[in-house]
C-alpha cells in the first residue's frame, strides 16, 4: 500500500526532452538532474514535488529519445510512481530497469493536479481521496514488480547471482 500523496497531472506525448532538457545530459548525478525536471513546461515542479509524490500523464509519456536522464531524473525526485493511459516503451523499460513504477490506467485523466491520491503498485489500485474515487491499473507482471522492489534490474540481477 502506497502514501498519501499528491499528483502532478501532465498531458499526452510528454517527450523526454520536456522531462529532461537535453542541455543537462552531461549531468550523471540523478539528485542533480531532479533540480531540472520539467522546468520548461511546470518550473516550481522540481522544488515542490515530495516524495512519494506521483505524475499522473495522458497518452504516450516518455516517448522521444532513449535518454535514461528522464526516468533517473524523476526517480531521484522521490516520485512514488507515473500513473498514464500509455508509455513509450523503450521509457517504460529504463523506467522498470532503475526501479521507478509505472501503472497503465484508462482513467488517468479522472485525476486532477494536486489530487491526494494513494497508489498500491501491487494491486494496481489508484485511490482518489480528494474525489472519493479508485481507479483500476494494468498492474506490472509479478516478476516487473520484483525488479521495481529490487530497486532496479542490476540489482534485481546481483539478487539473482547471490541465490544461484
Amino acid at each position: 500500500m502506497g502514501i498519501l500523496a499528491r499528483a502532478w497531472k501532465f498531458g499526452n506525448d510528454i517527450d523526454t526532452d520536456v522531462i529532461i532538457p537535453g542541455r543537462y545530459l552531461v549531468i550523471n548525478d540523478p539528485e542533480e538532474l531532479a533540480k531540472h525536471l520539467f522546468e520548461g513546461i511546470r518550473p516550481e515542479f522540481a522544488k515542490s514535488v515530495r516524495p512519494g509524490d506521483i505524475i499522473v500523464a495522458g497518452t504516450n509519456f516518455g516517448c522521444g529519445s532513449s535518454r535514461e536522464h528522464a526516468p533517473l531524473a524523476i526517480k531521484a525526485a522521490g516520485v512514488e510512481a507515473v500513473v498514464a493511459r500509455s508509455f513509450a516503451r523503450i521509457f517504460f523499460r529504463n523506467s522498470i530497469n532503475i526501479g521507478l513504477p509505472l501503472l497503465i490506467c484508462a482513467d488517468a485523466e479522472k485525476i486532477d493536479d494536486g489530487d491526494s491520491v494513494v497508489v498500491d503498485i501491487s494491486k494496481g489500485i489508484v485511490q482518489n481521496i480528494s474525489k472519493g474515487e479508485s481507479y483500476p491499473t494494468t498492474p506490472l507482471p509479478p516478476f516487473l514488480q520484483e525488479i521495481v522492489r529490487s530497486g532496479g534490474l542490476l540489482n534485481y540481477t546481483k539478487k539473482q547471482v547471490v541465490r544461484a
